[in-house]
């Protein structure tokens, strides 16, 4: 997958396989989610160990797809769920000193979402729905202006980014399975924290689009 920011991921689905038999019995299929950055993917290189932003987003992965598989039909079983980043969601020609991997992270992981989705729709688990990822971040463009919402951000673009929200949302069902929220917002204007999150919801119903009028298009060449 690649994004218009230049972001690329990998994913496979491993299973459902059958777990060793000195697993203690399950009902219900257990999911495992790995994300780990490329060591060429970011300005700083990475380490081939996982670090805690790595370990994060794997959780935040887990949480919005746990919702979506239906896991009762597939007892005493596992699938794992692998994403590599070959290229974070960074300006590598940037030359301003800015912590901007912090805030890449949110689009990192809406990114992890959607395709994981449609790892999960080719691997063949059955799901509920087609979950999509999607952010919307309070920015300022330029100095002295008032901050504005926008979605899918991409920090090189923005003077600063206050805060962002990173949802999971499943349209059909109308649920959200996943939400992130890094930053702050003034007191005084509770609000954005709503509409955060409602333009993070409209982010990804637009990505839902895409992903399944791509899953569409794959099915009908298969047919």
């Amino acid at each position: 997958m690649t994004g218009a920011s230049g972001l690329k991921l990998s994913c496979t689905v491993h299973g459902p396989r059958a777990l060793p038999k000195s697993t203690p019995f399950s009902p219900h299929i257990i999911l495992s989610t790995h994300v780990k950055y490329a060591p060429f993917a970011t300005k700083q290189r990475r380490s081939y160990l996982r670090d805690s932003s790595e370990r994060d987003l794997s959780v935040h992965l887990e949480t919005a797809l746990r919702g979506v598989i239906i896991a009762d039909r597939w007892p005493k079983s596992g699938v794992d769920i692998i994403i590599s980043v070959i290229e974070g969601d960074q300006d590598r020609g940037s030359l301003q000193d800015r912590d901007d991997e912090a805030w890449a992270m949110m689009n990192v992981l809406s990114s992890c979402i959607t395709v994981a989705a449609a790892a999960l729709s080719d691997a063949g688990i059955d799901c509920v729905d087609t979950v999509a990822g999607g952010v919307a971040a309070l920015v300022v463009s330029k100095a002295g202006t008032r901050p504005s919402i926008v979605i899918d951000p991409i920090p090189s673009e923005h003077d600063r980014i206050l805060a962002a929200c990173c949802t999971a949302y499943l349209p059909m069902r109308q649920e959200v399975t996943n939400l992130w929220f890094k930053g702050e917002v003034p007191a005084s204007e509770n609000a954005l924290y709503q509409e955060l999150v409602e333009n993070g919801i409209q982010a990804s119903r637009l990505a839902n689009q895409v992903l399944v009028a791509s899953l569409n298009e794959t099915a009908q060449r298969s047919a």
